[in-house]
């Protein structure tokens, strides 16, 4: 397997706030003429979404799934002195240094389980995914999908991995079967899970894993309130990754009976 890497860009213009975002995305646009959905360092959960975010996104192309190019988005000091709104001037004084930037998509629309299809097929991976990542953001209220161009998108996993947010026993939380998944806004869908647990199970394993960890930033992990070395905590997700999946054979089963019960 090739290596895996991230552009890196510069941000150039902050454009306007996603107010919708509980961490106060923006929109902005960089050097390379592109524009972005920035998530900040700065923001509520801080650089933990952003690892979540990373590691969620890229698992996810990985396995196929549509998910907009992320990117490192440098935010220079001076960025934002002219901002009128104090509460946007100090969410990026404190993400100066390395973010997290997704593509952006132009003219996509929020996936709508009432009005919206999506394959069976696809709905049991997306559902796999999150179970996998322990997303518990993806919910009728919240879908976190995007259609853009007749194709579902994947957007927004800063909230999973959520055992590195207290950080004990993560040993537990790798093994938990995941009961959030019954909240899942494509479960009543999901009819193919055990396909999609085959297909993922074969494609995933320890290269994979370790290569996609290893792409968060060293910045990221010097964690104050914590004495662990960035190295340390790099391999506490890769073996919270391993763990799980050597055990999907439980969320998969949450799922399935969490679909019985729909139904």
């Amino acid at each position: 397997m090739t290596p895996i890497a991230l552009r890196k860009i510069n941000v150039m213009r902050y454009i306007t706030p996603l107010r919708e975002g509980g961490s106060l995305p923006a929109l902005a646009e960089a050097d390379d003429d592109f524009k972005y959905v920035l998530k900040f360092r700065g923001a509520g959960h801080g650089i933990k979404a952003l690892i979540a975010e990373l590691l969620g996104g890229e698992i996810a192309r990985y396995l196929g799934l549509a998910v907009p190019e992320l990117v490192f988005a440098t935010l220079d000091e001076a960025f934002g002195r002219t901002e009128a709104d104090e509460e946007i001037q100090d969410l990026l004084k404190f993400s100066q240094g390395l973010n997290l930037g997704l593509h952006y998509l132009s003219g996509a629309i929020t996936y709508d389980a009432s009005v919206n299809d999506c394959d069976e097929l696809l709905a049991s991976k997306i559902v796999w995914l999150d179970a996998f990542i322990t997303n518990v953001d993806r919910t009728f209220r919240n879908t976190n999908l995007l259609i853009w161009h007749k194709e579902l998108w994947l957007i927004d996993h800063g909230a999973s991995f959520y055992f590195h947010h207290s950080w004990n026993n993560w040993e537990a939380s790798a093994i938990t079967p995941f009961a959030l998944i019954k909240d899942h806004v494509l479960l009543p869908k999901a009819t193919k899970l055990e396909e999609a647990h085959k297909e993922f199970t074969s494609k995933l394993n320890e290269d994979v894993l370790r290569k996609i960890v290893a792409l968060i930033p060293e910045d990221w992990l010097l964690w104050e309130d914590h004495s662990i070395t960035p190295e340390a905590i790099r391999n506490v997700y890769f073996q919270f990754l391993m763990t799980r999946l050597q055990n999907a054979d439980l969320f998969l089963k949450q799922a399935q009976d969490a679909r019985k019960v729909l139904i």
